[in-house]
């Protein structure tokens, strides 16, 4: 074996110790060993020690070897562990293997000690690939059950939400074209109209973009500038109904340098500001956005907020479910938070939200920095 094993013996006579170890050396088996004779020394060792595998004597002076199995599983269940004493009864041994020992040799033929070392720890490697693999492919059954659920969902009600604007579409240049022919000319109303649905279309088309541009795409990173990126996100939305009545407010300390992907963090605050302004209140003298990003050495945290509409509380723990609408006011197909959540998701990062109705929406954001990867 290329690594030394870490024994552990549980044995309270020195001279049973130096034969074990000799057979080992002369099987040219590497390991590290460590010899305890107590119960407070063995449970010291199977914490500090961390064994590859325990060699146990059956009778100590203060406790025998069931009892040892029972700690060995209790405290280092990977540990494999092996009976090594006396003349025992055949049942007494049998017993010792249903309880979780890997196997017994005995005093009388240590030579068939390395042997059976060496078979256990092979046996309980194989052991260990087969739960990995199982624990992965129930991962893997789990991650396409939920996306083809989401798929499913997905399909209906992006079907849905893209034919009807187009219907409208359709729909409202027939009756355009009526009243042109009949001479008549108030036609302006209806290219509003048909601006709007066109609109709907758009924003729904650009979260099936970033939907499957976060979900596909590999994670780039770079060093990003934040208060540049956070420009960017208001520029991308200056044309946006209502977006020249919303009251910036930005503030970052970038003390710390930040790594990220720029097209995902881009798509996180393109969201939040897209329905800050969807969802602003017009009731209110000043609509505001405030933005407030502290740097550390292991990322950044966002505090972001606005003094919109704000969501009911009962709803909070449902906005970033897929198509989920927290308000009759929601024209769009439900994906933007969602996809805002995806999206922190995809970079290791963790979002909270926080919002009282009438008063606004509230979020904080950790981003973490993440490696940057030589090429």
């Amino acid at each position: 074996m290329e690594d030394r094993m870490k024994i552990l013996m549980l044995e309270d006579l020195p001279d049973d110790v130096s034969l074990i170890e000799r057979v080992l050396k002369k099987e040219s088996i590497g390991f590290v060993g460590r010899q305890v004779d107590t119960r407070e020394e063995f449970i010291t060792a199977l914490k500090e020690f961390q064994p590859d595998i325990v060699l146990s004597d059956h009778a100590l002076p203060q406790f025998n070897s069931v009892e040892a199995l029972k700690l060995c599983k209790k405290h280092s269940s990977q540990s494999a562990f092996i009976l090594v004493t006396g003349a025992v009864s055949e049942e007494f041994a049998v017993n010792c293997l249903k309880e979780g020992a890997d196997d017994y040799v005995l005093k009388s033929n240590l030579a068939r000690l390395p042997q059976a070392i060496l078979q256990t720890l092979k046996q309980k490697k194989l052991e260990s690939k087969k739960l990995k693999a199982e624990k992965e492919l129930r991962k893997q059954n789990e991650e396409l059950v939920k996306i083809n659920q989401e798929l499913d969902s997905f399909v209906y009600s992006i079907s849905h939400n893209l034919r009807a604007p187009l219907m409208s579409v359709l729909g409202l240049l027939n009756i355009a074209r009526m009243e042109d022919e009949e001479g008549n000319k108030p036609t302006s109303k209806y290219y509003s109209l048909m601006e709007r649905s066109i609109l709907k279309l758009d924003d729904t088309l650009k979260e099936i973009l970033d939907y499957s541009r976060n979900s596909r795409g590999e994670v780039h990173i770079e060093k990003i500038n934040l208060a540049t990126l956070f420009e960017d996100s208001f520029e991308r939305m200056r044309y946006m109904s209502g977006s020249n009545s919303i009251e910036k407010q930005i503030d970052v300390d970038d003390r710390f340098e930040f790594y990220s992907d720029p097209l995902r963090v881009a798509i996180i605050f393109n969201n939040l500001i897209s329905n800050s302004i969807k969802y602003r209140d017009s009731s209110k003298p000043q609509s505001f956005i405030q933005i407030k990003a502290i740097t550390y050495e292991s990322g950044v945290n966002i505090y972001y907020s606005d003094n919109g509409i704000g969501i009911e509380e009962e709803h909070l723990h449902r906005i970033f479910d897929m198509f989920f609408r927290a308000t009759m006011q929601s024209e769009g197909a439900g994906l933007g938070l969602y996809i805002l959540k995806e999206t922190i998701e995809k970079i290791e990062g963790r979002i909270n939200v926080s919002s009282r109705i009438g008063e606004g929406v509230s979020f904080m954001i950790n981003l973490p920095n993440l490696p940057v990867t030589s090429t």
